[in-house]
């Protein structure tokens, strides 16, 4: 497992370099990966616009910033992501503004279809769903523990909607913007709980 975390941090790229490179693929007409389909395309664009939104509104909680300052020791926050994928829209940039709360956590994003070998490792429900937050000792390369690829609650639209063979697009993101970061900050919050003493 160390090796291949050690494989895709040579790959990763900071959030800014991140989005820079999801501006300079659409100037081009493409996104990140092979398929870049028309449909894709209009996903990578409304991404975009989803993050820059999140980008200006999201703010962390008390309790958010409570348990990221606690934490003492340096981590990676390595995310495995996609630009077409829209619940990564939703969710990294909340991430990433509750990674800059402490300075002792590097906030890093590897793109999946380049690092399948470590997305194989963090499968959600055998899929290779993302965006996965892998939560990393940066001394030692453990794992700390993972989080993703969307809230439960969206977790369990998408489930539901599947299974009745509907679209789940829709309610995925009205449940978005509704829900404005909260669950994510909780399962967070949660997410931490190990390390915090």
């Amino acid at each position: 497992m160390k090796a291949t975390i050690e494989s895709s941090l040579k790959k990763s790229m900071g959030y800014v370099e991140y989005r820079e490179l999801l501006d300079n693929l659409l100037s081009q007409g493409k996104t990140t990966g092979d398929n870049h389909s028309e449909q894709m395309l209009k996903y990578a664009e409304l991404n975009i616009s989803r993050m820059n939104k999140w980008d200006k509104i999201f703010k962390p909680s008390e309790e958010v910033k409570k348990a990221i300052n606690e934490i003492q020791g340096p981590e990676l926050w390595l995310v495995i992501t996609e630009g077409w994928c829209g619940d990564a829209a939703q969710n990294l940039p909340l991430l990433k503004k509750m990674a800059d709360l402490n300075d002792m956590i590097d906030f890093k994003v590897v793109l999946r279809d380049q690092n399948l070998e470590l997305m194989d490792h963090f499968l959600t429900n055998g899929g290779r769903a993302i965006p996965k937050m892998i939560r990393i000792d940066a001394n030692t390369l453990e794992v700390l523990g993972d989080w993703g690829a969307r809230p439960e609650a969206a977790q369990k639209i998408v489930v539901e909607a599947k299974g009745e063979g509907l679209d789940y697009a829709t309610p995925l993101h009205i449940w978005y913007a509704k829900n404005k970061g909260e669950d994510i900050q909780r399962e967070i919050i949660e997410l931490l709980q190990p390390a915090v003493v």
